[in-house]
């Protein structure tokens, strides 16, 4: 691991080189995490199954680093795949749609769910959360091998928002559990 910090390269230019899966195979939380532990000089360049060769070529420009090969304790390279959710076995339980990083699964509770091909990243975090293991991988619809730039930016931007999203929900909850215990407070005979 390199100890010294990344120069004056951001994590923002880190981030942007990265294939946005937000699969967690690095060993950290999202793209963006794995982005600032390299500038923080505590993740290496080779931690990203998804980006594989091409990515870390990318970072090591970037940082004027040699390339190295892709850790193998992080998973192996590979061409793009995309979750399939067997319709027929699917129990509507949502499992999936709560850890899907980029709202690429759609469905209601106790209904079938599936997934949207052009959105999904290949993550995977769908397939160990699925309790009736109805979710494989199959090779990506739109014969893609790997993440482009503009699919890359728009998984940026589906995460984010979705995010930003389940932060404001919890808030919202936080702030009507605050005003019932107010009321309920206000309500007491003194």
């Amino acid at each position: 691991m390199s100890s010294e910090p990344s120069c004056a390269v951001d994590a923002l230019r880190i981030d942007q080189l990265l294939p946005q899966t937000q699969c967690t195979r690095c060993g950290f939380n999202g793209c963006m995490p794995y982005a600032e532990a390299i500038v923080a000089g505590t993740a290496e360049i080779n931690q990203c199954p998804p980006g594989g060769a091409r990515t870390i070529a990318a970072l090591a420009q970037l940082l004027g680093r040699e390339p190295m090969p892709l850790n193998p304790e992080n998973g192996v390279e590979g061409p793009l795949q995309i979750a399939r959710i067997i319709e027929d076995v699917c129990i509507g339980c949502t499992k999936c749609i709560l850890v899907c990083p980029v709202d690429a699964i759609v469905g209601v509770q106790k209904r079938m769910h599936t997934v949207i091909a052009s959105e999904c990243t290949g993550c995977e975090l769908c397939i160990p959360a699925c309790p009736v293991d109805c979710i494989e991988l199959v090779p990506d619809t739109q014969g893609r091998t790997a993440m482009g730039v503009s699919e890359s930016a728009l998984a940026r931007s589906r995460f984010y928002a979705r995010t930003e999203r389940i932060e404001r929900r919890k808030q919202e909850q936080a702030a009507r559990i605050e005003a019932k215990r107010l009321a309920l407070v206000q309500a007491k005979p003194v």
